[in-house]
Order: C-alpha cells, then structure tokens, then sequence
C-alpha cells in the first residue's frame, strides 16, 4: 500500500526517500522482484476494466530468516526515517483478547535467549532500535499498517514490553522516544494467482513475476506524528489526521466485519469468491443488515463522513466480479481476527442491552468453519495459528452444537475472560450454530433477519 504513494513522491521530485522491502518469513516475492530490478505491476481492477501502473519505489529486498543481520543493519542506518508494517495480525505475537505481548510465543521466548538473532517482528525492531540508541542516533518512526485497534499503541505497547524483558533502560528510551502513528489502510488486495501473473504480463507485454492486484479505491488514514520527517503523501491521496481512531473503528466493524461474515458463510454455502458471496442476495441482506442494524449503533463517526455512502461503496466494492478475492483467504487467521472485527461491536452491543443476532452468525459460522469439515464432508484447509487447538475441542464436542459453542467460546485469548460468562453473547451463538449445523449456511443466512 505505502509503494504508491512513495512513487507518487518520487515522480513529483521528493528523490530522497525509496522503500527497502524485506520479508520476515519467505525468500518467493525478494526473489521475483530483484530479477525485474524491483519494478512490479499495479492492476486496478474493476467492472469497467484494468488500469496498469508500473511502480519504482522499491531499492532492496531483504529475507529475515536467509540474514538476519541485514536487515537489522538496515534499520539501524540511520539513514532509514520510517519503518512501516504489513504483517498481519499474527505478526505482533500478541495475545488477540488483550493485545499485549504473548511472552509464551515461541519466537518471543527464542528472541529474549538469542536477541542478535531474533525471528519475531518485535525482535528485530527491538534489537535495531538497540543500536540506534546506542550509535546515539534518531530512531526511525514506527509505523504500523495492520487491521488492529489503535495499531501504533498496539505496536508500542508489544515492543516496549519485548525491550522492557529485555533491558528496563532501552524500554524507556523506546517508550519516550520513538513515534508510533496509528493508521488506517483501506483498499481489498486479493492473493496473486499464476493466471493473475499470465494475465497482467498478457495486458502488459512484458513478464511480470510479481504483479499487485487491487480494486481502485484506496484509502490510507495516518495519524501525523513523523519526528524524522515524511514524504507529502498528503499531496498524494493519503489523509493526515489528529485521530485515526474513528476511521479505524469504522472500517473494521463495517467493511472487515462483513468481509469475515462473507468469508465463513460463503465458504460454507459453497461460493469460492466474495464477489459470487454477495451475488447471492440473502447474503447481501446480511452484511447490509448487520452493518445497519448491528455495528453502525457503535460507530463514532469521524467528521463530516458520509457513513450511508461508505456502506452502499462497500457492497458495490464486494460485488466487483474483477477481483477474485478467495472466502478461503479471508478466513485466515480468524482468532487473529474476531476480537477487533466482531467481538468488540458484540461487546458494545451486550452492554447497550442490544441484539446481536447477525455478530452471532459470524462468530457462529467461525466455529464452524474451525472445526475443518464442510457441509459436504470435505476438508477444509484451515489457516490459522491455533488451528490444531480449535479442531481439537471441536472434535472433542461430538457434533453437538452447544458443547462446540461452550469449548470455544471458553478459549480466552480470543474471547476474554468476559464473553463465555456472558448468556447475552454465548446464547446467540449456541443457537446460531445449532442452526447451521442443521439446515446449513444457505439456509441460515436467508432465514437471518
């Protein structure tokens, strides 16, 4: 997402800045790109056809696990001024219930024995900003740009308490010193397929290995606090605001809260794209429903936004039959997930002594999709960190749809401590899976109302 906007600054003359990409896990995106000098393909795509832009703004690739030590020595030059984030939310190896650090992840626990070898994001920004501090250099500005609540203070806070495990005095330094702007980052990217990559470099005429496929809208929402300076994405697209909070609640309990409802549901229903999901007009009643009557009563509007507008962009941004945008990859990592996109609403709901008839379909539809079996007995490949502890209490429930609710809601990094105490939340569930697991998807969501 922030390579467009680096290349929009870089074609209007700001030449001092460029992105170093690295990856933390696999070496497959460094090693197409460097091939092509780093240039790849940006495809928006839509009903009214694709627009391709070729994008420049990457320098250098680095792959963590193949050197650790580069990529380390690249954030401690203090020529580097921002280090941004996509990781996903499984990248901050926190605890998704309460978003501090999961000091049992066993990156974190390897880290904290070997920090000049670390495997864990944290580690790598903590050992980086070691040495920054200790050169007597600036620390660059943390940036994170992840589907998480108040990202940045989710970022500070699992950082500072990975320094803090660490070296109290570093902690310090981190916490007083180094900027964390929360953002907002609004636009659908689906995976790239092998057809995805023949088609572009058809369109193109040339081979792209590594092509970027989107839907036109964008939205980027940053909090402006950059001490070491910024390129004018202002100037670009981008929004700089006091509080992203707001832009940020809105987003992920209306557009990622329907997105996961769409995912679990449709998978089930047997729709393989969002797009086929929302074809399908009970399913589109659904997330319309649930944006109405559900999470739009929590929101807190962000000034002058037009929040009706923004749902009707929604549905109309999820019916684009040019992005086959998988239910399957949505569905990834849902106890990541749940806590920011429907269990926060749910929370609100509860105490306001309000419904929350449709967040339990979602949440229902999750435990069902968890349990790795479809509607017609086939496997379902789930993606998830906790994967085997979920199939496993699923398992161990014997098909019975209210002990399944009662194991799963009972998994506190996930739902809390709170929720599985809660009939309001553990009522509407039980029920909401007892139904799918009788009549099915289809059927439960045309019977929602």
């Amino acid at each position: 997402h922030q390579a467009i906007y680096v290349e929009d600054a870089l074609a209007a003359g700001e030449r001092d800045w460029g992105i170093v990409a690295a990856s933390l896990r696999q070496p497959g995106t460094r090693d197409a790109l460097e091939l092509q000098g780093g240039l790849y393909t940006l495809a928006s795509k839509s009903v009214d056809g694709c627009r391709l832009r070729v994008v420049g703004a990457l320098r250098r690739f680095l792959v963590a696990p193949q050197n650790p030590a580069a990529l380390i020595g690249a954030m401690a030059n203090p020529a580097i001024r921002i280090v941004t984030l996509t990781v996903t939310e499984k990248g901050y190896c926190h605890d998704p219930a309460t978003g501090e650090l999961n000091e049992e992840h066993p990156d974190i626990r390897a880290d904290l024995s070997m920090p000049g070898r670390p495997r864990s994001t944290t580690g790598f920004l903590v050992e980086a900003l070691r040495r920054r501090r200790e050169a007597g250099s600036a620390p660059f500005t943390l940036v994170s740009c992840d589907n998480l609540p108040a990202n940045g203070q989710t970022l500070r806070r699992v950082v500072t308490r990975h320094a803090r495990l660490l070296d109290p005095d570093l902690a310090a330094f981190i916490a007083g010193e180094v900027a964390f702007p929360s953002t907002m980052v609004d636009r659908i990217v689906p995976a790239t397929t092998d057809a995805d990559r023949a088609e572009i470099s058809r369109r193109l005429g040339l081979s792209d290995a590594w092509p970027v496929l989107t839907e036109p809208f964008t939205q980027w929402v940053i909090e402006d606090k950059f001490p070491q300076g910024r390129p004018r994405v202002e100037d670009y697209g981008a929004e700089l605001v006091a509080e992203v909070a707001p832009y940020e609640t809105m987003k992920l309990r209306l557009l990622n809260a329907s997105h996961s409802t769409l995912a679990y549901l449709g998978y089930l229903a047997g729709y393989e794209t969002i797009a086929e999901t929302v074809a399908d007009e009970s399913f589109a009643r659904l997330v319309r429903g649930l944006m109405d009557e559900e999470m739009g009563p929590t929101l807190s509007l962000p000034a002058g936004a037009d929040v009706e507008a923004y749902k009707r962009a929604l549905i109309e941004r999820f019916r684009n039959p040019a992005l086959r945008h998988r239910t399957w990859q949505i569905a990834m990592d849902g106890s990541q997930k749940l806590p920011q996109r429907l269990l926060a609403g749910a929370r609100e709901r509860i105490a306001a002594g309000a419904p929350i008839k449709r967040i339990a379909l979602s949440v229902a539809a999750w435990m069902r999709y968890v349990g790795g079996v479809d509607e017609k007995g086939a496997p379902i490949d789930v993606r998830d960190p906790f994967a085997k502890r979920l199939r496993a209490l699923s398992d161990a429930a014997g098909g019975d749809g209210r002990r399944i609710a009662a194991s799963l809601i009972r998994v506190r990094e996930i739902f809390g401590d709170d929720l599985a105490q809660s009939p309001s939340f553990s009522e509407p569930v039980t029920c909401a899976l007892e139904l799918l697991l009788r009549v099915g998807a289809k059927e439960a969501v045309r019977l929602a109302r």
